[in-house]
């Protein structure tokens, strides 16, 4: 399939935004296990974000990226979502994680 570039922004766009609203919705998931399983969590996208807006000369700072991830600031969101990690979870993410 051939799209141009615009159009595929778009679907970009909109696949982004789309997993967005989905890890919003599943809250019940914490990062630490998107880290264990997927290699990446909310904080990655919203670093990502932020890297995408530097690049792009769009002032955006930490907070706000990760306010537009987390749909709330950060620290409403651990209050509200983020549990203690267990020592599976950190002994998995040490072991997968690398460096993150």
């Amino acid at each position: 399939m051939t799209i141009d570039d615009r159009t595929r922004t778009e679907l970009e766009a909109a696949v982004f935004r789309r997993l967005v609203r989905h890890l919003q919705s599943r809250s019940d998931v914490q990062n630490i296990e998107l880290m264990n399983l997927a290699g990446f969590c909310r904080n990655c996208l919203s670093n990502w974000l932020k890297e995408a807006a530097d690049e792009q000369g769009a002032g955006m700072t930490k907070d706000e990226s990760r306010e537009a991830v987390y749909g709330m600031t950060y620290e409403a969101w651990k209050a509200k979502h983020q549990s203690e990690a267990t020592p599976e979870q950190l002994a998995a993410m040490k072991k997968n994680a690398g460096g993150h």
